[in-house]
């Protein structure tokens, strides 16, 4: 259970009727009617935790949730996704990297390059004194490709 307040909860209740109004697929009306009761009552379980991670992430994604609720609307829209779970999982995978990265620590910069692997997918590659490393950063998180020499 993610429990919502102040204006994480005003962005969560906003953004999910502004969606439901929108919606036309009859279940869709259902799931997101749950997920507006939910957050009326401040706090999302279960299937409406994964709904309203898709509407964060679509009006963070789009610009309107900083549009329409400034910056601290935006924050709170941020941290609200980040306790939800594929918030947390992109925390973790960010972690990850980052404890992988420091092999590189106070070594000398020899090359950094990004590639564009597909649309939104990336492939950033280090080379730091004798040790190369390679990170995938796509919509999912960041994920080490490998490490090595």
């Amino acid at each position: 259970m993610i429990p919502l307040g102040g204006e994480a909860r005003e962005v969560a209740l906003a953004e999910s009727q502004a969606v439901l109004s929108m919606a036309r697929d009859e279940s869709m009306r259902g799931r997101l009617a749950e997920l507006v009761a939910q957050a009326e009552d401040g706090s999302v379980d279960g299937d409406a935790e994964q709904l309203l991670e898709d509407v964060l992430e679509l009006g963070l994604q789009t610009g309107r949730i900083r549009a329409y609720y400034g910056p601290g609307g935006e924050q709170a829209a941020v941290k609200t996704l980040r306790a939800l779970p594929r918030g947390r999982a992109r925390s973790d995978s960010a972690r990850a990297v980052s404890d992988a990265l420091g092999a590189l620590a106070g070594r000398p910069l020899d090359r950094v390059s990004v590639t564009s692997v597909a649309p939104g997918t990336y492939t950033l590659s280090i080379e730091a004194g004798g040790i190369e490393a390679s990170v995938r950063l796509d919509g999912v998180g960041a994920r080490v490709v490998s490490v090595g020499s």
